[in-house]
C-alpha cells in the first residue's frame, strides 16, 4: 500500500515525475515533488489532489541538493521513497554532438541521482528503512544510433543502482530501477526536436500512465527492477544472450533517430 508514504520525486514538474504524483495523491500518499523552475513547481502543485509539498531543487548543484534534502527530511520526520526521476535526452550523432551535451547529461541523469540519494541515504540508514527507486531507461540495456550519450547516463544508472543493492543488502532499504522503452511524454520535444523519432516508433510508445501504475507496483511490492514493456523486456533477455546477432536482426528498427 502507498497510503500514508511520503515519496519525494525529482524533476516533478512535468512528464511520468508530476503524473506519478497526481497518483500517488490519489491513492493516500504524500507527495513530496522537486523541479529546478519555481514557476512550473507551482503550476504542478496546483494539479495535484490532497496533500502534496513542493520544492524547488536543481539535482546539478550540489549545495542546493545537500540544503534541500535536509529540509524536507526535517520538515516530514523522514521519508518513505526517493524517485529519482530528473533527467533528459538529446538525440545526436557523435560527430554533431558537443562534448558539453555528453557532460550536461551525465551531471543531470547520473550524478544528479547520486547526489540525491547520497543525500537521503544517512537518514534511511538510521532508521534501517526507506526505498530509493532510480528511472533508468531500456537504453540503460540496449544502445542505439545517435543516443550515445543519453545511453551512457543510463548504463552508469544502472550499474549504480545494481551496486548500491549489493551495498545495501539486510540495511532494510530497497533499491529498484524501473527501465521504461519509449513514452509519450514532453521528454521527446528536448531529445527530438524534429520528430523523426517520435513519428517512427508511435506505435511502440507507451501512455505514461501505464509507467506510473508500474512505478507505484515497484513501492508497494519493492521490487527490484522492471522492464517496460514486456516486449521489451523479452528482448532485453533475448540481447543479453545473442548480443551480436540481435544487433544484426534489429539495428534497423533501433537505429530510427
Amino acid at each position: 500500500m502507498v497510503r500514508g508514504k511520503k515519496v519525494v520525486i525529482t524533476g516533478a514538474t512535468s512528464g511520468i515525475g508530476l503524473l506519478l504524483a497526481q497518483t500517488l495523491s490519489q491513492r493516500g500518499a504524500i507527495p513530496i515533488i522537486t523541479g529546478r523552475s519555481s514557476s512550473k513547481l507551482a503550476e504542478a502543485m496546483n494539479t495535484i489532489p490532497g496533500e502534496q509539498k513542493g520544492y524547488v531543487l536543481d539535482v546539478t548543484n550540489q549545495e542546493q541538493v545537500d540544503t534541500v534534502m535536509a529540509q524536507i527530511i526535517a520538515e516530514h520526520q523522514g521519508i518513505d521513497v526517493l524517485v529519482n526521476n530528473a533527467g533528459f535526452g538529446m538525440f545526436e550523432s557523435i560527430v554533431e554532438a558537443p562534448v558539453e551535451h555528453y557532460a550536461q547529461m551525465m551531471d543531470t541523469n547520473y550524478l544528479g541521482l547520486v547526489r540525491c540519494t547520497k543525500a537521503v541515504l544517512p537518514d534511511f540508514l538510521r532508521r534501517d528503512s526507506g526505498h530509493i527507486i532510480n528511472i533508468a531507461s531500456m537504453a540503460g540495456k540496449i544502445g542505439t544510433a545517435k543516443s550515445t550519450g543519453y545511453t551512457a547516463t543510463k548504463h552508469a544508472v544502472l550499474g549504480f543502482t545494481n551496486a548500491l543493492r549489493a551495498e545495501l543488502a539486510g540495511s532494510g532499504i530497497a533499491v529498484s530501477a524501473v527501465n521504461p522503452g519509449p513514452i509519450d511524454t514532453p521528454f521527446f520535444a528536448t531529445a527530438d526536436p524534429g520528430g523523426t523519432y517520435v513519428n517512427n516508433v508511435k506505435w511502440f510508445m507507451m501512455p505514461p500512465d501505464r509507467v506510473v501504475q508500474a512505478i507505484i507496483k515497484v513501492i508497494e511490492q519493492r521490487k527490484a527492477e522492471v522492464d517496460l514493456p514486456r516486449t521489451a523486456a523479452v528482448g532485453i533477455k533475448l540481447y543479453q544472450l545473442f548480443p551480436r546477432l540481435l544487433d544484426r536482426l534489429t539495428s534497423n528498427w533501433l537505429n530510427k533517430k
